[in-house]
């Protein structure tokens, strides 16, 4: 909860997942881990077979949702590359998007 008129700091978190990570319940998966951080953004497939996850809220928070997903998703995943900018708050909720 924030209080009215108060500024936090929003941070952008840009994950691209290799490995075995479509068709095996990703995006799903991520989106409930979503909903249990005060994240917003989306996660999709991208048609190289890779899924790229993209996440803003504050540090923290996107730093333990990350590593959420990572562990539950470990056993597909090959390698995670993350890019860190600044936040745009353009997102209202986490998506699914095709």
């Amino acid at each position: 909860m924030t209080v009215q008129g108060a500024q936090t700091k929003t941070d952008r978190r840009t994950v691209l997942f290799s490995g075995h990570v479509q068709g095996v319940g990703f995006r799903y998966t991520a989106q409930n881990i979503a909903r249990q951080y005060e994240v917003q953004g989306y996660v999709r497939n991208l048609p190289d077979g890779r899924v790229e996850l993209v996440a803003e809220g504050a540090a923290k928070e996107l730093d333990r949702f990350i590593d959420d997903v990572k562990q539950k998703m470990g056993q597909f995943i090959r390698r995670a590359d993350v890019q860190d900018s600044p936040g745009t708050a353009e997102f209202s909720d986490f998506s699914i998007r095709p």
